[in-house]
């Protein structure tokens, strides 16, 4: 049974986050113009440009309040599944949950070459802007856009679930909340058939990956699929 005091923190750290979050969403699009002319000048170093809209806004969105809140709480990283046991099984049902979404993006023709991070914009230039300014920006790419962006979704899951409980083992609302999160985020919402097939496909990958997170306590699964599957094809 949670303490008035437990439940008045988790509020508190979900205020945080979201708002954090939002504030960083509002400054990218009220200054939406003057910010990709930054991001998208070719007379600046593609490693700065990298890092300006990985750490400023897409860490803004999906990282900085979690960072908050945990340095906050003072909560390792670690204490959210960042260990070993049950890796594998951790990594290999996370894995099975990204088949739904891939035959269906195989069946409308959205499969391209596997390359992880290819869909973020400045990969392949990062790729192709030579030693070590490749490693440098695939590096923060890896982080804004893999590390983070998995992990936002573990740590408000967790929060939701244990503020907001279920008796039921196979529904969670932490997990529910995140997928929708998610299908909102990235704009995968609509109302003909294809989009409600893809919408369902979504729900239940970022459902599923933060269900096996809950399950086998290892997070690993879900930053394996934001580093090798969302965004590699």
């Amino acid at each position: 049974m949670l303490t008035k005091e437990r439940k008045k923190q988790l509020d508190i750290d979900l205020w945080i986050i979201l708002i954090i979050s939002m504030l960083s969403l509002g400054v990218y699009m009220i200054f939406n113009s003057n910010i990709n002319e930054i991001a998208y000048n070719p007379n600046i170093n593609i490693v700065l440009r990298a890092l300006f809209m990985g750490g400023l806004f897409q860490f803004g969105l999906a990282g900085l309040g979690i960072s908050v809140v945990s340095i906050m709480r003072k909560e390792s990283f670690f204490s959210y599944g960042l260990h070993s046991k049950k890796l594998v099984l951790a990594l290999v049902l996370s894995a099975l949950c990204c088949i739904p979404d891939f035959v269906y993006n195989l069946f409308a023709g959205n499969v391209h070459a596997w390359f992880p991070f290819s869909d973020v914009n400045f990969t392949y230039e990062v790729v192709e802007s030579g030693f070590p300014y490749n490693i440098f920006g695939m590096l923060i790419i890896a982080i804004c856009w893999g590390f983070f962006e998995a992990f936002n979704y573990v740590v408000i899951s967790d929060k939701i679930s244990e503020r907001f409980p279920s008796k039921n083992r196979l529904w969670d609302w932490g997990a529910f909340v995140c997928a929708i999160m998610c299908i909102v985020v990235h704009g995968v919402i609509g109302v003909t058939p294809d989009a409600i097939i893809e919408m369902l496909c979504t729900i239940f990958l970022i459902y599923g990956m933060l269900m096996v997170r809950k399950k086998t306590g290892n997070a690993w699964g879900c930053v394996l699929i934001f580093f090798v599957y969302w965004n590699a094809l």
